[in-house]
């Protein structure tokens, strides 16, 4: 199976390929060029339920990424999962706390979802670069909102042959977040704020990435670009494995049999979370719905109800779930793309319009796709309302964007009636937003975001992840911040 843009090029490449390149040459994204036929029945999910998460990812990243062998996938795998990098034996545990399950996916070195696939990202470009016989430097090019960037730097720190480049908004992020970037160590990361929020940070990404002069410059000095991104499909991939995973934990706590359907909430801005669950349920796991949770920033709300995708005279919030204050959600468009029977020509039509006019209205045939998405929002205060309840009635401690995803599922629940098991997706540890979550459950205020962290671990007694610990005790690496326009002379700067 190759990949192919979403933007029409016919130029497809295999799946090594596209790890390496992460964005197509037309600015499109990666997709396969099909979707495999669904194979997972209830026989297998039964079979998927006596499994270590590392034994599922290696039944199932071979059917999306089809050029690598099973010695490569195998080494892929154990450097991921088997080699420490997690603090719960289960890598991704799955815990009931009131009316739902919780996927808690941040017992990775950095606290947050993005450990999942960013650990293995880095396994995964070494196999490709191999295969291919690159010769030149890899430069990991990356936008953040808060946790990619962290999970990039710790996944690809003084990795051979290899540079990374983070830029993350300034003023965007937690300061928990801010410092483990600022922090991070490795003669090979490089990371800059810079003045404007996530949709410029991306933006400016993409504009080095498809930037042919620029890519022509740093070949002269021996490098080529790739991403760590969600929009690189190498990221995405990985993330299909823990939606499967989720389904066969409940299998094994009886809460469901093989083959019922159930619910996924996940908050999301990128859309990159929520599309791996999407191809999960194209591979034949039994999802009914997957319920979009968005804060005040509610483009993928509107859109998903609406099927027009407006962002002009939107404003943008900058919240307590940072991770999600988001208004253009690149991987939407690989949905689409699915949407519109590979239709790389609407595609590009769409993405024209929305970066020229600001907005976009998708066909029928594609707004008949989008039944398998419920969408809601929750303001900052319906998601402290969430935390606060959670933990006084379950004793469960959530981070504000889970909460979101939860006051969501609360009002989708009591909307429709729907009695479906729903797995919550929880992203990130609550610890990285502390100043938040202590509000929330009603401690004092504290003077900064460590005294925060600090009092809501004696507080509740909940376990503050290792990274984190003594965290703003640690030298500040990477201080620099820089305007917008000024990212690729911070890249050049980078790559001397």
């Amino acid at each position: 199976m190759r990949y192919e843009s979403t933007r029409g090029s016919q130029n497809r490449v295999t799946a090594s390929e596209a790890v390496i390149r992460g964005i197509a040459e037309d600015k499109g994204l990666y997709v396969p060029e099909r979707i495999p036929s669904p194979f997972i029945k209830p026989s297998l999910l039964t079979l998927f339920s006596e499994m270590t998460y590392p034994d599922l990812a290696r039944k199932l990243l071979p059917a999306l990424l089809t050029d690598l062998n099973a010695n490569a996938i195998e080494r892929c795998v154990k450097g991921a999962y088997e080699s420490g990098k997690f603090s719960a034996p289960e890598i991704a545990p799955v815990r009931k706390a009131g009316d739902a399950f919780f996927l808690e996916l941040y017992h990775g070195r950095t606290a947050a979802f993005k450990d999942m696939a960013l650990s293995i990202l880095p396994y995964l470009l070494r196999e490709a670069v191999a295969m291919k016989g690159e010769t030149a430097r890899i430069c990991i090019l990356t936008a953040t909102s808060g946790d990619t960037g962290k999970a990039a730097l710790e996944g690809f720190a003084d990795v051979p042959g290899t540079e990374i480049c983070v830029f993350y908004p300034e003023q965007g992020v937690s300061e928990v977040q801010k410092r483990q970037m600022i922090t991070q160590t490795g003669a090979n990361t490089h990371v800059f704020g810079i003045r404007g929020n996530f949709d410029d940070a991306q933006t400016g990404v993409k504009k080095i990435f498809t930037d042919p002069a620029f890519a022509e410059e740093l070949a002269g000095k021996g490098y080529k670009f790739s991403s760590a991104n969600s929009i690189n499909i190498g990221r995405l991939v990985p993330q299909v494995v823990y939606y499967v995973w989720a389904y066969v934990q409940l299998v094994k706590q009886g809460a469901i049999h093989a083959g019922d359907p159930v619910n996924f909430a996940v908050p999301t801005g990128n859309f990159g979370n929520i599309l791996a669950g999407w191809y999960a349920k194209q591979l034949g796991l039994p999802v009914r719905k997957f319920i979009c949770a968005s804060n005040e920033n509610k483009v993928l709300t509107d859109f998903l109800n609406t099927g027009v995708y407006d962002i002009a005279e939107r404003p943008f919030h900058v919240t307590e779930s940072p991770s999600m204050d988001i208004l253009i959600s690149s991987n939407l468009e690989r949905l689409l793309y699915h949407l519109s029977g590979r239709d790389g020509a609407e595609i590009r039509r769409l993405m024209t319009a929305l970066e020229t006019e600001k907005r976009y209205e998708v066909p029928e045939t594609i707004r008949e796709g989008l039944a398998d998405f419920a969408a809601g929002y929750a303001e900052t205060d319906e998601a402290e309302a969430a935390i606060r309840r959670y933990w006084e009635e379950h004793a469960y401690l959530m981070d504000t964007h889970t909460a979101v995803a939860a006051a969501v599922y609360g009002a989708y629940r009591a909307e429709t009636g729907d009695e479906t098991p729903t797995v919550i997706v929880s992203t990130a540890s609550p610890y990285k937003f502390a100043e938040a979550v202590s509000a929330a459950i009603g401690l004092p205020e504290r003077e900064n975001g460590f005294a925060a962290l600090t009092a809501l671990a004696e507080a509740t007694r909940v376990p503050v992840p290792a990274g984190l610990v003594g965290l703003d005790r640690k030298d500040v690496r990477h201080p620099d911040v820089c305007d917008i326009g000024a990212m690729p002379d911070a890249v050049r700067g980078s790559l001397r």
